[in-house]
């Protein structure tokens, strides 16, 4: 019996949609339009008249249905677009003024933003900065050659306040070529002597500059030897200054002048004539004034007076010229105080400093040459160049060792004006002692 209304059976109701059903599908199932991914269904006689839907094989909408990958309806549901709902309605949409339908739009691209990246920029060159000054002082800290062991000295005066230098000029030939002695007129010589001496102080009261004349007289002091470790008595032996140094190097030349002065010194400074030579080539020569005209074969000198740029060769013969000067060792120190405040603040310009192609073949040609002691560094030898330059500024004194008198051809030191010197200096107070 069939409870069915209408003629209605399970045998004549097939496979459609519809109400009562045992395949019942949901009502919107009529209306909806079917999107699919993958593989579409077979079509079939059931569908009551619904659009087969085209595949999506990878995200396309023209894949084909089934085994027919060639069929393409036209069919777009807008899913590659992401237009399915809402957006752009397409070309003309007044949303759309270019007419591209929505597709390929991009966002206007956001003003640049000045503020970052000038801090960016800043960092950067900040950094940079930081970087290069750390290698550069990291570079030439280990082209110092600290050869000089001043714990050797004995019996050392207490240090007072400021700083004092001891600056050697030696007339040490090595590492010269025969062809270089004779183009700068250093002889043959062999070892090494001290050509000139001076003490730099600094302190608070501006620097005093004093040059030790090479033929002072001086009594060598007890002393232990720098390479033997043994100790020599002193016997009240004098001798001229440069004496010492030639007797037993840098150890013993301090250890006299602390001995004859009573002054501390803090740091030891020597410099060859080859490496004077090299510094003053590397910064294009110093300009100077020469007070009268100098012409001394031994040293190589032929000036004119008056202002002048002496290349490294010339320099070494204006500082080493003595026999051609009328007062002869204490005119040649004044010579070489005035040209080596000259080159220091020839070497401090910014055209040296701020210009690389000069700064490090500068720094390179002096500092391989300069022989110091074990505790100098880098901000040491900065201040000792410096204060030569003020010592030319006008900031600074510069003066012989005080001298009364000769005996047997060296020169006597006042003994009144060295006490007053040194305690002045030892107090770092303006020195008002002259050298006359």
């Amino acid at each position: 019996m069939n409870d069915w209304p209408g003629g209605w059976s399970d045998d004549n109701r097939g496979d459609r949609y519809g109400r009562g059903s045992s395949r019942a599908q949901p009502e919107g199932a009529r209306v909806m339009r079917q999107v699919r991914r993958g593989p579409a269904a077979p079509p079939g006689p059931g569908y009551g008249g619904v659009p087969q839907q085209p595949s999506y094989v990878n995200g396309q909408g023209h894949g084909g249905y089934g085994d027919d990958p060639g069929y393409d309806d036209g069919y777009d549901s807008g899913y590659n677009t992401g237009q399915v709902y809402g957006g752009s309605g397409g070309p003309g949409d007044p949303g759309d003024p270019g007419g591209r339908g929505g597709r390929g739009m991009r966002e206007p691209r956001p003003a640049p933003n000045w503020r970052r990246r000038i801090k960016v920029t800043a960092i950067t060159v900040v950094t940079l900065a930081v970087v290069t000054s750390v290698a550069t002082y990291f570079w030439a800290d280990s082209k110092l050659n600290r050869e000089v062991d001043l714990s050797k000295v004995i019996d050392r005066p207490d240090a007072g306040e400021g700083t004092n230098y001891l600056i050697v000029g030696s007339d040490s030939r090595e590492g010269m070529s025969a062809e270089e002695k004779k183009q700068l007129h250093t002889g043959s010589a062999e070892g090494k002597r001290t050509d000139s001496m001076m003490i730099l102080h600094t302190g608070s009261n501006g620097p005093t500059l004093i040059s030790l004349p090479r033929d002072s007289d001086v009594e060598i002091p007890t002393f232990v030897g720098s390479e033997s470790g043994k100790t020599y008595k002193g016997t009240g032996r004098h001798v001229k200054l440069n004496a010492a140094y030639a007797e037993d190097g840098p150890e013993l030349l301090v250890r006299t002048v602390e001995y004859n002065t009573g002054l501390h010194i803090d740091h030891y400074v020597e410099i060859g004539f080859a490496g004077f030579a090299n510094i003053v080539d590397s910064v294009g020569g110093v300009e100077i004034d020469i007070p009268r005209d100098i012409k001394d074969s031994k040293s190589g000198a032929d000036f004119k007076k008056g202002k002048q740029t002496l290349n490294g060769e010339e320099a070494l013969a204006f500082v080493r010229t003595r026999y051609a000067l009328p007062g002869s060792d204490l005119d040649r120190t004044k010579n070489q105080q005035k040209f080596l405040s000259a080159l220091a603040n020839q070497v401090a310009t910014p055209s040296t400093i701020l210009n690389p192609f000069k700064l490090y073949p500068t720094m390179g040609a002096g500092l391989d040459t300069l022989i110091v002691d074990k505790d100098m560094g880098l901000f040491d030898l900065a201040d000792m160049f410096w204060s030569m330059k003020g010592v030319t500024g006008g900031d600074g004194k510069s003066m012989n060792m005080p001298i009364s008198g000769s005996t047997g051809g060296n020169l006597v030191w006042d003994k009144a004006k060295v006490k007053t010197l040194v305690e002045q200096l030892k107090n770092d107070e303006t020195v008002t002692v002259s050298s006359n």
